[in-house]
């Protein structure tokens, strides 16, 4: 019988004693960590085949890989912070990722890489590419920090409304309201950046 994951305050806790030395603690939060970037990856893929498992593999092993670099469980203030890190890690990868492959596209020699599919993917559904995406993601940040935030639970974390006004302490109207504010501006930029 598996254990049910931790409730919210529970995992601000945990970090808390994990900050402390408490290892066990720490290992916990990690693999809270892990099961939430595992429901990403699948919240990017919700249209892949599912014989595709390589591919979210690949991304939470590196976003994992820079999540621990970054010692986030030692830095993470709070349960909020915690899940924007880790967002933000598996966007990166996927930034990293395009840009390094758009540059081998350029450069004649093309070897496909199991983020491929899921990059695919993701650009085929949305009709944009994740580089452009990232980049209209930074103009919303500077425009409005929570904008981001709420697009990036929503989008990326495959939060509920509700999920994310807890996660960020504000109430369900101002997380819609963000919500549909951020995806007028994405879509304003992106269209932009297609002109």
């Amino acid at each position: 019988m598996s254990e049910s994951p931790p409730q919210n305050n529970q995992i601000t806790v945990m970090l808390q004693q994990a900050r402390k030395g408490d290892s066990a603690a720490g290992r916990r939060v990690f693999e809270v960590l892990v099961t939430d970037l595992v429901a990403a990856a699948r919240n990017l893929m919700t249209s892949e085949r599912t014989a595709h498992t390589l591919q979210p593999t690949a991304l939470i092993n590196e976003a994992c890989v820079r999540l621990m670099q970054q010692d986030v469980v030692q830095s993470a203030e709070n349960r909020r912070y915690l899940f924007a890190a880790a967002n933000r890690a598996m966007q990166q990868v996927l930034v990293d990722h395009a840009r390094s492959r758009n540059a081998a596209k350029r450069g004649g020699e093309v070897q496909r890489l199991p983020m491929d599919v899921l990059l695919d993917n993701f650009e085929t559904e949305n009709g944009v590419e994740f580089s452009k995406l990232h980049t209209a993601l930074e103009a919303l940040e500077a425009d409005s920090p929570r904008q981001r935030e709420v697009v990036e639970h929503r989008y990326f974390g495959g939060f509920s409304v509700e999920e994310t006004a807890q996660l960020m302490g504000l109430g369900t109207a101002t997380v819609k309201r963000d919500w549909k504010l951020a995806r007028a501006k994405l879509y304003a930029t992106l269209t932009q950046v297609r002109e």
